[in-house]
């Protein structure tokens, strides 16, 4: 790894509410083995709340550490577009994200740039592990479905199982500038990002480890609610343009994927009419997947115990 060395990581790390969790995010980057990087904070907050005075009091904690820089946004832009103001901030070949509440393990970026270098991919992306706020493993997400990389298989990969986890991702600067970055929208930013980069026809890899941990708040509530909802209508209508590439199987779970994650939601939020009525749906339009989901779920239930 050491002919690596030289050349400059840039990572971009959004933040909005969420000061209490920010030293454990910038430490995780600062402690990383690979120490040619450049950590740009975007302070997302609005500039004369509370939250923007408790962000400028954790961030004066970093001021002797030349590779954070800080950015403060003079309003609330949202993640989508608070990250392309640190993509257009940066000034390293490679870039990669990590939200103000997760960490990466030590060796997660040298693993990663060496795995570009190596293979010259314009971007890469690896697995993910989700913790409880007690640093309980409770999910994951691995990728190992993913056995072809040309774009028709990379698509149908996408649009039914979603490659996503912003935090995994890397990215060529010069690719990234080229798909134009992330898209101005409220909810599912990764998965846009993932399908500009896909239709892009960039060199995508895929790094099977897991070296990013993700954490689950009790507060957090950004996968539910009416947004949520919405989110999930138009993100079906994008997928139905792309339906002439799928299989009819592949059509049916996309439309047992909606209902199912529709379920969820209206269960994280008590509307059990919703729930029940989607559960229902998504029996009726594949009673196939709705047993191997349940299964693949218990599979993963044991793993994790």
């Amino acid at each position: 790894m050491q002919k690596n060395k030289g050349i400059l990581i840039s990572i971009i790390m959004p933040t909005y509410k969420r000061s209490d969790f920010l030293n454990k995010s910038i430490d995780s980057l600062l402690m990383q083995d690979y120490g040619k990087i450049e950590i740009i904070v975007v302070d997302d907050n609005h500039s004369n709340s509370q939250y923007r005075v408790q962000t400028e009091l954790k961030m004066k904690e970093y001021s002797y550490e030349k590779r954070v820089k800080y950015i403060k946004n003079v309003e609330n832009l949202g993640g989508a577009l608070a990250r392309n103001v640190g993509i257009e901030h940066s000034t390293g070949e490679y870039i990669t994200f990590l939200d103000d509440d997760d960490i990466y393990l030590k060796d997660k970026i040298s693993s990663q740039v060496e795995f570009m270098i190596k293979n010259n991919f314009d971007m890469s992306f690896m697995d993910l592990i989700l913790y409880n706020q007690d640093d309980e493993l409770v999910d994951f997400r691995e990728f190992g479905f993913v056995e072809k990389f040309d774009k028709q298989s990379l698509l149908k990969y996408h649009l039914t199982k979603h490659i996503t986890g912003t935090p995994t991702f890397m990215y060529k600067k010069k690719y990234l500038m080229e798909i134009g970055g992330f898209s101005e929208i409220k909810m599912g930013q990764e998965f846009y990002l993932m399908l500009k980069t896909i239709e892009g026809n960039g060199k995508i890899g895929y790094l099977p480890l897991s070296k990013v941990i993700a954490y689950l708040h009790d507060s957090e509530r950004i996968s539910s609610g009416k947004t949520k909802y919405d989110g999930e209508k138009v993100l079906l209508k994008l997928k139905k343009r792309y339906f002439n590439v799928l299989t009819f199987r592949e059509k049916l779970y996309v439309y047992f994927r909606h209902h199912a994650v529709i379920a969820v939601v209206g269960l994280r939020n008590k509307d059990y009419a919703i729930m029940l009525k989607h559960i229902f749906l998504g029996l009726v339009t594949s009673p196939l997947d709705a047993v191997l989901e349940v299964i693949k779920y218990l599979k993963k239930k044991k793993k994790i115990m």
